[in-house]
């Protein structure tokens, strides 16, 4: 297989509320040979709040780190939070189809810069699924997560809008690689439904709500572990979940990691390197069934 090589956009909840993720993401990435060049000097792309604030902002700020991607050489970026990737990924889609809208953003842009828009924004997920493939990962499993329920949670955005690698209302990307991991695949009508994330600061209580509706679901279906791909969602699931069993009445006490822990995990990496001990649902009952 040749080398893979990507420019990394960590985005900035993974140096702040999603270490865990940035840490498992680069070690399961090195220890498969795929190099992460993470972008140099980039910037917030906007979140989900540029969009309700400032219409050019949501497209002049993911711009930039696009335009960044080319100006440092690179062809594919890696945005491993949804939001950053949703936020990228529309825009680079958006300055190749519209001259118009790649005036608007190269006009925000400081001199030396300018977007062509020649960049593709992949999720990690898919760049495992698309360029590095299952049987080779497979090949490289030395822990099966075998026997271990795993709900996959998707969110709202990581599927949204519309794209060619996945379904928007039944994806199955993550089925697809806990599958090869071992994992039994608990299937459930909430895993890309929304959970409220967006809304923890300002609506608590609905993302509480919404959060409870997600692992009540996945519960309900024999789930021993939640495996998702955003902070956001890991903040609601993780952190709001005792907020969310007050709200439904029942107790949940169901680990949530991010597919790259639990991808560590099989892949037989050090737990000191995959940032398990950040979580305020313990993960040591999935920690314990996998080693």
């Amino acid at each position: 297989m040749a080398e893979l090589k990507y420019a990394y956009y960590p985005g900035c909840s993974l140096f702040s509320t999603a270490k865990e993720y940035d840490v498992s993401l680069r070690a399961v990435f090195a220890h498969l040979g795929i190099v992460l060049h993470e972008l140099e000097d980039w910037s917030c792309c906007g979140a989900v709040h540029a969009d309700v604030n400032n219409a050019d902002a949501a497209y002049t700020l993911p711009g930039r780190n696009l335009a960044l991607a080319e100006a440092q050489g690179f062809s594919t970026i890696i945005a491993p939070c949804s939001a950053c990737y949703k936020n990228l990924r529309r825009v680079s889609k958006a300055v190749a189809a519209d001259r118009v809208m790649r005036n608007v953003v190269n006009a925000s842009l400081s001199e030396g810069l300018e977007l062509k828009g020649n960049v593709t924004v992949l999720h990690p997920l898919y760049a495992l699924l698309r360029d590095y493939g299952l049987d080779a990962i497979k090949a490289q499993v030395v822990r099966p997560l075998s026997g271990l329920k795993v709900a996959s949670y998707y969110g709202c955005m990581l599927t949204r809008p519309r794209d060619e690698f996945d379904s928007t209302e039944h994806p199955v990307g993550l089925e697809q690689l806990m599958g090869v991991l071992g994992a039994e695949l608990i299937d459930y009508p909430m895993k890309a439904k929304c959970c409220g994330g967006a809304l923890a600061l300002s609506h608590g209580d609905v993302t509480a709500r919404l959060t409870g509706d997600v692992l009540v679901s996945a519960k309900a279906r024999g789930a021993e572990v939640v495996t998702l791909a955003c902070p956001m969602c890991h903040m609601a699931l993780d952190m709001y979940q005792s907020k969310a069993e007050q709200v439904v009445g029942t107790s949940f006490d169901l680990p949530v990691l991010f597919f790259t822990q639990l991808l560590g995990l099989a892949l037989g990496i050090d737990r000191t390197r995959l940032d398990l001990e950040r979580h305020l649902v313990s993960t040591e009952p999935v920690i314990t069934r996998v080693l």
